[in-house]
């Protein structure tokens, strides 16, 4: 059963190679998201459309978590907002329970905010699978490099192997 999710934390192009570097992970669209109230301006995010039957969203908001700086309210989380976007209420108490259940692994704070999605904007096509398309890039090597060793330290049984061998 496939369903979806969207994450937004840091850099669209990371979040993008972290959801694309996983086992049961059908697809990934990477732009913005905007959701209600106070988070109705649109941040850069990720959608993750997953197999319920390979991969549980409880993993993947582990991934999520472990991946970017969750506790750390800095300078850009106007442009790089840490939340968890939910398209339904199941997902969103499943999302907070995971949350709430991780949050002892942390030393600090999970900032990450649950908050209904309610619009998309798509990247250019240019920028879309960044990193495996630009693997070699700078930005590539320095900033998504680290997050998908992460990955695979924390996150070995899920990773799709095949794909980080490079690293």
């Amino acid at each position: 059963m496939v369903s979806k999710i969207g994450f937004g934390g840091s850099c669209h192009w990371c979040t993008e190679a972290i959801f694309l570097s996983l086992k049961g992970v059908t697809a990934v669209k990477q732009g913005w998201i905007a959701s209600d109230g106070q988070n109705s301006t649109f941040s850069e995010a990720v959608i993750v459309e997953f197999d319920l039957n390979t991969i549980s969203l409880q993993t993947l908001i582990a991934v999520h978590l472990y991946t970017h700086s969750c506790t750390v309210n800095h300078s850009m989380r106007a442009k790089y907002r840490s939340a968890i976007y939910t398209f339904n209420e199941g997902h969103a108490t499943a999302a907070q329970n995971a949350i709430e259940a991780l949050q002892p692994e942390f030393e600090g704070v999970i900032i990450t905010k649950v908050i209904p999605f309610k619009r998309f904007r798509l990247n250019s096509d240019n920028y879309l699978n960044y990193y495996y398309s630009n693997p070699d890039k700078p930005f590539c090597q320095n900033i998504v490099n680290p997050k998908l060793r992460v990955l695979l330290a924390r996150f070995a049984d899920e990773a799709d192997v095949g794909k980080l061998i490079h690293l």
